[in-house]
């Protein structure tokens, strides 16, 4: 067992809850939205890090000089973190028990994103079918949109993944997915 908690001196039963486990192939449902918690103001740093990593060579994410004299006035985010993070920021409803991602379609970028933008993604079931060749997994594909903090469309696609079944995972307070067996508090530590 992990290390006790500290006594508080108070009487409480204590109890395992589980956490968010993520939606498993039977929770997505044909028409449902959601809309992912925590919006993220993207940052110089993001962009120059994600332009140097992927060795993209337009000046328009790195010459401030050549940028401030384009239609922009100023250095563009990499459309490659753009994606990057709106599709992070899915993973808590979408694909956090995925197996796999299938494929990226129709990627659209609608319009720029600055230094100092804060970026909100949504993401809406568009189809849903079981797999053909694994039964532990169903096929979902989800359409993405994020939006800058003026409410205006920045990024679309769709994304097809295989998400497992609930049935063969079982999670359980005691050991969320993720978790090996036996680490931290088990319910006969309670």
């Amino acid at each position: 067992m992990a290390d006790d908690a500290e006594d508080d001196g108070t009487d409480h039963d204590r109890r395992l809850v589980a956490g968010w486990q993520g939606r498993y192939y039977e929770d997505f449902e044909e028409g449902d939205v959601y809309k992912h918690p925590y919006g993220r103001t993207v940052t110089e740093t993001d962009d120059v890090w994600t332009t140097n990593i992927t060795m993209n060579l337009n000046p328009m994410h790195f010459n401030e000089a050549y940028a401030a004299e384009t239609e922009f006035g100023e250095r563009l985010v990499n459309g490659l973190f753009v994606i990057a993070l709106a599709v992070g920021m899915s993973v808590i409803d979408v694909s956090a028990n995925a197996t796999a991602n299938l494929g990226y379609d129709e990627v659209r970028h609608h319009a720029p994103v600055f230094h100092g933008d804060t970026i909100f993604a949504e993401s809406e079931v568009v189809e849903t079918r079981e797999s053909e060749s694994r039964d532990h997994v169903g096929i979902i594909t989800t359409k993405l949109r994020a939006y800058n903090q003026t409410d205006e469309m920045v990024l679309s696609l769709k994304r097809t993944g295989m998400v497992l079944t609930r049935e063969h995972v079982e999670p359980s307070a005691a050991k969320p997915v993720g978790w090996p067996e036996g680490i931290g508090t088990q319910p006969e530590d309670l």
